[in-house]
């Protein structure tokens, strides 16, 4: 018999005698377990108190958090890797529509997130650390607008609503990061001043509302491509100021 056919013969022997499938449970078990990368409950990630103010003469909102700590001194560890990345947030939920932003559709909860994560730079715009790099700056926090929405995949029951495949053009405002998700990178200036943090938003950004309601929430998120898109779901919230998430808080005008 030819050497090249026993070869063959016997390779395809082996196929057919072992099994095709490894159950999803055991190829789970024999992965190593990921580490966990969030952040400790750290007084920098304590919210004592936050506002929105209304500056009439400037048009001009402002976020604001008041931290027991020191605001932005803590920031996630890297994963290497898009799946798991860790992102870090100080969240401003709000009863803002997402068209009051700029996007075309969406259904759920408009968020101003002030986020840093190493791993991965989505603000293609902006460069934070004045470079005159637009690629490496992910852990430097800055701004985006997102819109939660319920997900019973995610660890803490919220993550950034998704784009339907394709249906990006019209709804995402032309400073998205181009990612398949509600999320905007908007560039808002950022002021860390010890245990403040602020966020200022020209009225006209939020189409000139100034009569919604807001919460205040620190939070760790994750992005996940389990999917094979990419979704940010939150993994742990450290403060609700609220307690429940009922938006209660109203704008201030100074």
């Amino acid at each position: 018999m030819n050497p090249r056919t026993l070869l063959s013969r016997i390779v395809l022997t082996s196929l057919l005698a072992a099994p095709f499938w490894i159950p999803a449970q055991v190829a789970a078990e024999s992965a190593p377990p990921r580490p966990d990368l969030a952040p400790a409950d750290t007084p920098d990630l304590e919210i004592q108190e936050a506002r929105v103010s209304y500056l009439e003469d400037l048009d001009l909102l402002v976020f604001e958090q008041r931290l027991a700590g020191r605001a932005g001194a803590t920031v996630p560890q890297a994963r290497g890797d898009i799946d798991g990345a860790p992102v870090l947030g100080y969240v401003f939920p709000t009863t803002l529509t997402p068209t009051d932003i700029g996007f075309g559709a969406g259904t759920g909860t408009v968020a101003l997130a002030v986020t840093a994560h190493p791993d991965f730079d989505d603000t293609p715009l902006w460069d934070e650390n004045n470079d005159r790099r637009y690629d490496n700056d992910g852990i430097v926090f800055h701004s985006h607008w997102v819109v939660l929405v319920p997900d019973a995949g995610a660890p803490g029951g919220l993550a950034v609503e998704r784009l339907p495949e394709g249906a990006a053009a019209g709804v995402l405002p032309p400073t998205n990061p181009g990612m398949p998700m509600l999320m905007d990178s908007p560039g808002f200036p950022i002021l860390l001043q010890s245990s403040t943090l602020k966020v200022l938003v020209p009225a006209q950004r939020v189409n000139h509302k100034k009569d919604f309601r807001f919460d205040a929430v620190t939070a760790y998120m994750e992005v996940t491509t389990a999917s094979g898109s990419p979704s940010l779901q939150v993994h742990r919230t450290y403060t609700v100021l609220s307690k429940d998430l009922s938006l209660p808080f109203e704008i201030q005008r100074r």
